[in-house]
Parts: C-alpha cells; structure tokens; sequence
C-alpha cells in the first residue's frame, strides 16, 4: 500500500514533516517524519498494518535508502503497534516505561474494537530506552527526546527540533480534540505542557487532530484547568464521575469530538483530588464501561 484514504504529508519545516490521519478519533494518531542526511525519524507508527505500511510508503518516498530510527513517543497501540512493519535494522526508541507497558499490555488494546482488521499486526518492543532525554543526530538536524509524563500516560515522550521550533508532542497535546489523561495525570499533564510552551515551539504536531501553532498548548491546559475544578466539585458533593459528567451539559468543551473521554478524565482526577499520586494505576475496564454508558454505545473508530 502507498495511500490510505484520508491521510496527508504535511510539511511543517524544512525536511520535517506531520503524518496526518484524518479524521482522527479513537486509534486513528498522527505521526511524523525527520529526514536527516543520514538517517530518518520516524515518531509513531500507527495502529493497523495498512495505515502503518501507507506510513512508510512515504518514509521512503521522501528518505530513500536512509536508516531509519522509530521514536514511539508512548505504549499506547495506535502509536507503537505499527512498529512491527519497519525494517528490521530499524531502531525503536521509547521511554523505559514505554517499553515496560508494550511488554505487559501487549496487543490488548484489540479487544475493545474487536471489528478491526488486526491482521499481520504482531508486538515489536523498543530496541533503545531513555529515562530523561536522549539526543539523536540524524544528519544536519538536531532531535531532542524528553520524557515529560506523568501526562497523558507515565511514559509520554515530546520529540523536539530546537533549530527547526518543532515539537512532536504525542497525546501529552490533541488538537480540537478531547484530551485523555486517565493513565496520566492532570497536574502532570499542566505541568507537562508548561515544559512545552517553555521551548517557545512555532509549530507543534499533536498525537490526533491538525498542526497548530503555540495556541493548541492553552486550548488544552484550559480544558484542564476547567476538569480539574468539575473534579473538585464532585468530589466535594460526593457524586459519581460519570454522574458529574452526565451532569456537565453545555460547558465550552462540549463541542469536541470523542467528548465521552470527560468520564475517564474525572475518573483521574478524583484519583488526584483523594490524594493518589500522578499516574497511579486506575483499573481500565470499568472506566471504559462509563465512557460507553455517557457515549451511548461503543466508542467509535475509523481505524
């Protein structure tokens, strides 16, 4: 495969490019591309074997015959399951948790969309780990990998390209989208963010949704700040999260697709408003069950 309908090549800055799938939504992520002079990074992978190979079908239409170096900027599968596609001398580089999580979780994440093609999708594990950072030199262009979780999960990674203002910023950052921080943190999240705005990005390339400048940094901590004081009031009036999310009608984020992760996101928050520590282990399965009930049924995927 060379295509896949609704993906597009973006190019965001010389050499660099944004992966975008389109229309985004639940396991549909984006990805990118560093062309170097020696060697290419790839961030992310995708989640299916045909939405992965149309990925390096334009690997290798824009770097042919480069190395190729895969940054998996957290565990989840619609950003790590496509790895098993790259060549086999191609480098797989993730945070130490990252690696950790793919190898407990496996490819558990099919079974909540079990209609999925899964097919020729098997578990490929990072070569390299990083704890804090980890610098890559591709050729001409410098690619700092900083782990900046608890956020969205406890292993997320931002890939930033200090001479270029670009930062690949996974799901820490979704643009006109719902945030999802139920393996991460609030408080984590807002403070990761802080770290982002901090390297003044011109251009920053989210995990799902559109490029956007600087401003898709304050879209997110406003939701955020905003969940977080929901969270407080529930927790204070004793309601369940899904009930305060039922309850939660009208308020400014109500416009963004997969709204029914509000559910999970008040799951971790009340987590941190009781005192648990940012990314502690919150039980999935019965957080996925509300956001089904707020959603209305399963949650959906174009993937």
């Amino acid at each position: 495969m060379t295509d896949h309908p609704g993906a597009a090549l973006v190019p965001v800055a010389p050499d660099v490019y944004a992966y975008v799938q389109r229309p985004g939504g639940w396991c549909v992520g984006n990805a990118g591309i560093v062309v170097g002079a020696d060697r290419v990074v790839v961030v992310d992978t995708a989640a299916t074997r045909d939405r992965a190979e149309a990925l390096l079908a334009q690997v290798r239409r824009v770097a042919p015959g480069r190395a190729q170096v895969v940054v998996n900027t957290h565990h989840h599968g619609d950003h790590v399951f496509g790895n098993c596609v790259f060549p086999a001398d191609a480098e797989i580089v993730a945070h130490e948790q990252a690696r950790a999580e793919m190898a407990r979780t496996g490819l558990a994440m099919r079974e909540l969309w079990p209609d999925v093609d899964w097919s020729g999708i098997r578990l490929r594990l990072p070569d390299v780990t990083l704890r804090e950072q980890l610098t890559l030199d591709p050729g001409g262009v410098r690619v700092e990998l900083m782990h900046l979780g608890p956020a969205h999960t406890t292993n997320d990674v931002v890939v930033w390209l200090p001479q270029r203002r670009v930062v690949f910023a996974g799901d820490v950052v979704f643009s006109g989208r719902t945030p999802f921080v139920l393996m991460g943190s609030v408080t984590g999240s807002l403070d990761a963010l802080a770290r982002i705005r901090a390297l003044r990005p011109r251009v920053v390339v989210s995990g799902h949704g559109e490029v956007t400048g600087p401003e898709v940094l304050d879209a997110t901590e406003a939701y955020l700040h905003w969940l977080r004081g929901l969270a407080r009031r529930g927790v204070t009036d004793r309601v369940t999260a899904l009930a305060a999310a039922r309850g939660a009608t009208g308020h400014p984020f109500a416009h963004l697709p997969e709204a029914e992760r509000l559910v999970a996101n008040l799951h971790r928050a009340y987590a941190e408003e009781r005192g648990e520590a940012p990314g502690a282990y919150l039980s999935s399965r019965p957080v996925v069950r509300d956001m089904v009930h707020l959603h209305g049924g399963p949650l959906v995927t174009s993937v």
